[in-house]
């Protein structure tokens, strides 16, 4: 080949792949263009078309993922992923080793999604997302350990597209949304769907759907609708949808129409109207998934707005009434990670149920729930594990906790990402076992046949049982409920614990320590030592050595309780003259008060006095029969505690 054809196919050549790569980087803009949108089924054609001609990117592969990614089509996300972090390391920001890992996790690959969050702490990724992974680095143990007892069953009103986000709408209807458009609509540039609509359906006693229809009046219209709040009085709904209102859509500086929140108010029999865009919304970014706190003074929901510490986070305004709102607060670290936060729901229970992709969990958005004190603080947060959770999306999770029946949306069905949303209904078949055993609080010896109960808040009999031969018990209740554990054995003084069970199935072990009756009178020091009974001889009041030993137990507990003060009683019985028992009965008193003061009792802590027969313990009272025994029990010294 001559030097003149060799440099003309060398320009040709150069020529050739110039124009190719012009074209390319025209179709790259046109696709970011679209990306930027949101319009993410335009832009993978074109991203797709240009990897197919020979072009790679960090960029194009970092679109490409987040086209799927946002779509919850962790598959495909998985892999245009994959290429990205092993082809353009150097390149790939840490949150993209995050979507990766997250990918994979829906995908069933955990250690494969693991190893990426490492690279992710590598590459300088940070917050709660690391956190919780390193506080529980065997969090799928953790989380099926803690998992709640649901059972799910798809509804009969979901359709063939998406149709998630159910709300309590009263007590026999739940409204949701869903793109179950009819043909030749407008559809969804983000999904390729027909734009979602608001619909209605009954709801029976077992939590079953049906009737589905459309929301009545102004709600529903070309554009998106979804994820509704309603009053307890039921006049007044919350709800979200695009920029969108008196007929014009507003965009942000990219041309996006965003999602905001408005408000509707009830007019006749479901024919909603009088819309009114709350006032901290923005064309510049989306604010969503509006929830109710129980006493409807505060309006919970999600957004991207300036402040959000992630992608999106969950937020609260104060409702003032009149169409005023607080300002906003976000509801900080211990809630918000740097990923996504979103459908917040408030049970009448004020747990807060939401979900994330920014902890450990199954993959993709994991439902999580943590109580809110008086003034709105999170609690402890716990993920409800499977079967609420899948490695797929799970969201929009509502439940009525008097009778744990409630609903979920997940795209867990299908492969098709967030196209195969559908609500489930799910009911918790949640219970405790609560077991424990009843001992003697001193000897700890197992107390078998005492008697236990459970109560309930009402203090009302809920069921009882007997104690086995090793003193345990044991029984099934209810999560979430307040209990009394009562334990009572003959010659025990009862005892019983109230106790608060969780919303997790499991066991409380109650201890039941029951205390024996004392058959001694509080202040009798005598009874409480078992003093055998004094003797002095007949007629006399000097202390004879066989007395000595019993007192010798009083003067060993005044010296080991220097704080001790006792008062000497003496009895007789009624045999013998009343003056002068009385007399005798004296002397035999001071004459024990005395025996202890000269064994080095200071005396002050010591008081004595005879009764003579003028306290006597049974019916031997002068003139009435009775034998030794019984006029023994009268002749008495007893030691009263003073202090």
């Amino acid at each position: 080949m001559n030097t003149i054809v060799r440099n003309i196919l060398l320009f040709a050549l150069v020529v050739f792949t110039a124009g190719s790569s012009f074209s390319q980087q025209k179709d790259i803009q046109k696709a970011n263009k679209e990306f930027d949108k949101f319009a993410y089924i335009d832009a993978r054609e074109i991203y797709l078309k240009v990897v197919a001609d020979g072009y790679e990117s960090a960029e194009i592969f970092k679109k490409l993922g987040d086209t799927y990614y946002f779509n919850s089509d962790y598959t495909n996300a998985a892999k245009w992923y994959d290429k990205l972090v092993k082809q353009f390391p150097d390149q790939t920001e840490p949150e993209y080793y995050y979507r990766a890992a997250q990918s994979l996790k829906s995908l069933g690959k955990y250690s494969e999604s693991d190893a990426l969050l490492k690279d992710y702490v590598a590459k300088g990724g940070n917050g709660l997302v690391i956190k919780s992974y390193e506080d529980d680095p065997n969090y799928l143990k953790s989380t099926v350990f803690k998992a709640r007892d649901f059972v799910l069953e798809k509804v009969a009103v979901n359709s063939s597209n998406s149709d998630f986000g159910a709300s309590f709408y009263g007590n026999d209807k739940i409204v949701y949304a869903s793109a179950s458009g009819t043909e030749g609509m407008k559809v969804s540039e983000w999904t390729n769907q027909p734009f979602l609509d608001l619909f209605m359906a009954d709801r029976d006693s077992t939590g079953q759907l049906s009737n589905a229809m459309r929301l009545g009046g102004d709600i529903n219209t070309q554009y998106h609708e979804s994820s509704t709040a309603f009053t307890k009085d039921g006049y007044t709904v919350y709800f979200t949808r695009n920029n969108f209102i008196d007929g014009k859509k507003g965009k942000d500086k990219n041309k996006t129409i965003r999602l905001k929140l408005y408000k509707a108010t009830k007019t006749g029999d479901y024919n909603w109207t009088n819309i009114v865009e709350l006032p901290f919304n923005s064309k510049e970014y989306s604010v969503a998934h509006p929830a109710l706190s129980p006493d409807g003074k505060k309006l919970y929901f999600s957004s991207d707005m300036p402040g959000t510490l992630g992608m999106s986070d969950l937020w609260y305004v104060d409702i003032l009434g009149n169409d005023s709102y607080g300002t906003p607060v976000n509801l900080g670290p211990n809630i918000n990670t740097e990923a996504r936060e979103s459908f917040p729901f408030i049970s009448d229970k004020n747990n807060l149920y939401f979900s994330s992709d920014g902890r450990s969990g199954l993959g993709g958005y994991d439902i999580f729930v943590t109580p809110l004190d008086d003034a709105g603080k999170p609690g402890k947060i716990t993920n409800l594990g499977a079967p609420s959770n899948s490695d797929q999306d799970d969201f929009g999770f509502i439940i009525n906790e008097d009778d744990r029946i409630g609903y979920v949306s997940s795209n867990r069905g299908g492969d098709r990402g967030s196209i195969d949303d559908d609500i489930y209904l799910v009911k918790e078949i949640c219970s405790i076992t609560i077991q424990g055993k009843v001992f003697d609080e001193e000897t700890k010896d197992p107390l078998p046949g005492a008697q236990v109960s459970l109560l309930d808040e009402n203090n009302q009999l809920v069921s009882q049982t007997t104690a086995k031969y090793d003193g345990t018990y044991s029984f099934v209740g209810d999560c979430g409920t307040q209990y009394t554990v009562r334990g009572v054995k003959e010659g025990y003084n009862p005892y019983e614990k109230m106790i608060e069970t969780p919303m997790l199935s499991g066991t409380i072990d109650v201890p039941l320590p029951l205390k024996r009756i004392d058959p001694c009178p509080p202040n009798d020091l005598g009874c409480k030592l078992n003093l055998q009974p004094i003797y002095f001889d007949f007629d006399k009041s000097n202390i004879r050595p066989d007395a000595e030993i019993e007192l010798a137990k009083i003067l060993a507990a005044m010296r080991e309780y220097p704080e001790l003060i006792i008062h000497i009683e003496s009895h007789t019985d009624s045999r013998g003259n009343d003056s002068y028992n009385m007399s005798l009965s004296e002397r035999r008193a001071q004459s024990t008060l005395k025996w202890l003061v000269g064994k080095g009792i200071d005396k002050n802590r010591l008081t004595a006095k005879g009764y003579g027969e003028s306290q006597l313990v049974n019916q031997c009272s002068n003139g009435v029969s009775c034998t030794a025994e019984e006029h023994q029990l009268n002749r008495r010294s007893m030691f009263i505690i003073k202090n």
